[in-house]
């Protein structure tokens, strides 16, 4: 695994502006191979995840994504914006909707604020992930130290 730091990021403090829109990130229609692997690599091996009869006993129409993986996306999407994770230092994510299969969850975000405290250039964004009909799948934000140009 490599490590990036702050001076490697793709972005500056001074090109980002309160309102832009970072660049969205449309993941792959989700499969249930994609819930296995998943379940596998989390240890979370409910039922609902990975077994179609289950999902369709409940009335959800087969199995329904991991919460923590569409946060693995919206994780995926800013780490891709930030140039790394270096810089992050908080990132908190709220699940709204259940994930299906074949659904392809887009990431997108834009910049609410950003600021300079203890000599630290900070920007913060709102980030949610939904599906290609528009539903809400999780929402957050993320605040993070980007380098500056000065």
């Amino acid at each position: 695994m490599t490590t990036e730091t702050a001076a490697q990021a793709k972005i500056f403090y001074e090109d980002v502006e309160v309102g832009n829109e970072l660049p969205p990130l449309v993941n792959n229609p989700v499969l249930h191979t994609h819930l296995v692997r998943y379940a596998g690599a989390s240890g979370d091996f409910n039922p609902l995840h990975t077994d179609p009869q289950v999902g369709m006993n409940m009335g959800l129409g087969g199995p329904i994504a991991h919460g923590m993986l569409i946060m693995g996306f919206l994780g995926h999407f800013v780490s891709d914006y930030l140039g790394g994770p270096a810089g992050l230092k908080r990132f908190g994510v709220r699940f709204q909707g259940m994930t299906h299969h074949n659904e392809v969850i887009t990431c997108t975000g834009v910049i609410t604020n950003k600021f300079v405290e203890n000599g630290e250039h900070y920007i913060e964004a709102s980030i949610v992930a939904k599906d290609q009909n528009g539903d809400t799948k999780a929402s957050g934000s993320f605040n993070a130290a980007l380098p500056s140009k000065g």
